[in-house]
């Protein structure tokens, strides 16, 4: 018997935002089946990140790992197909923006089944970036399009992409952060164990390429993260993402002063470091919304984003890595008030994108 609903993820971003649809699926009793294609993550991560997530071990592990763009999205689009064809889903459902995604969308596209993007919309306008071109494509070959908000859908439809295939559900990140925020400051111990409890400190994540790949977009980062946290008179907690260690291993790029080390954080723990920190810098899509959600200042270390909402209600600022420039905008969103409205909804967006495919229609009535 074939299920209902084939949920393809990759990565930890893709992990978070689609547990709430996954607890949502078992919670109305709809049948799926969960493909990893094993993008970023070895399996003792995975054992764990799916355990604190309450969430099941996935049905199908492709194994793919890294590797170069093109080869990736291949592999998993061979693998993909096959596991498609055998359980012939009515719906399949994909997040975000990664080669994963991509790789789902052409499989889904090519078959009788329906594709779900959920987080459809986000632009940054930068087709420098591979995300940029993973998440236009995915979007023009899904059937149903579940915005985040309504600047995406604007987006949408300025692609000229039909609005009853669009509905505005909020970001199931919203959902996830409800859900285990409360779970993370009764388990985790991250505070006690970096002697952070009763501190004053920032939090600062860079792992994109176009930042920790060129060593001196790198060195000047670092830089100016140090200047910030020197001006405020606090430490930076930086966990440090694979990419950013093999530059710093095989790089002459130092770390300065005041950035402390500490090894990538399992979810619950970083969830709390993020709602503990007095800031948070970062270039992380995602944790640009966390922020935001959380009520804690951001600056954002790129030149774009995908997420405007963000700056439009003052929860973040784009400072690209500039020293100068991230020592002004951190010390001017440390000092801002965390009083902005969320722009991500109120966290009923898995329960919305599984009505929705499961129902086999776009629903009529939208919530933001």
């Amino acid at each position: 018997m074939s299920v209902e609903i084939a949920i393809i993820l990759g990565t930890r971003p893709e992990i978070i935002k689609l547990s709430p649809v996954i607890h949502q699926c078992e919670q109305q009793g709809i049948s799926y089946t969960v493909i990893h294609t094993g993008q970023h993550y070895s399996d003792s991560l995975d054992t764990v990140f799916f355990d604190q997530l309450d969430l099941p071990t996935p049905e199908y592990n492709l194994g793919i790992g890294s590797g170069p763009h093109g080869e990736q999205t291949g592999e998993m689009l061979i693998e993909v197909e096959k596991v498609l064809r055998d359980e012939q889903p009515a719906s399949v459902l994909v997040q975000g923006d990664t080669n994963s995604v991509l790789a789902g969308a052409i499989a889904t596209s090519k078959l009788d089944m329906e594709l779900g993007h959920v987080e459809a919309g986000l632009r940054s306008f930068d087709r420098d970036m591979p995300e940029e071109t993973n998440r236009v494509v995915t979007d023009h070959v899904a059937d149903y399009l579940f915005a985040p908000t309504e600047q995406s859908k604007e987006y949408l439809v300025e692609e000229g992409i039909s609005e009853d295939r669009i509905t505005v559900t909020g970001n199931t990140v919203v959902d996830a952060v409800h859900r285990n925020r409360e779970i993370a400051e009764e388990k985790s111990t991250v505070l006690s164990d970096l002697s952070l409890t009763g501190r004053d400190f920032f939090l600062m994540t860079a792992h994109r390429a176009e930042n920790v790949d060129d060593e001196d977009r790198f060195r000047s980062l670092l830089r100016g993260v140090n200047a910030a946290a020197l001006a405020s008179d606090v430490e930076v907690i930086y966990p440090v993402h694979p990419r950013a260690q093999d530059q710093l291993r095989k790089s002459d790029v130092l770390v300065p002063s005041q950035i402390r080390l500490v090894n990538p954080q399992d979810y619950l723990d970083f969830l709390l470091l993020e709602s503990e920190a007095d800031l948070i810098l970062t270039d992380s899509g995602g944790v640009q919304e966390e922020a935001c959600i959380l009520g804690v200042p951001c600056v954002t270390m790129r030149e774009n984003t995908e997420r405007p909402e963000t700056i439009e209600v003052g929860a973040n600022r784009l400072v690209g890595v500039d020293p100068a420039t991230i020592r002004e905008g951190a010390i001017e969103m440390s000092q801002s008030r965390s009083e902005w409205a969320n722009p991500f909804g109120v966290g009923t967006a898995s329960e919305q994108i599984i009505t929705a495919v499961s129902d086999q229609q776009i629903p009529d009535r939208q919530i933001s």
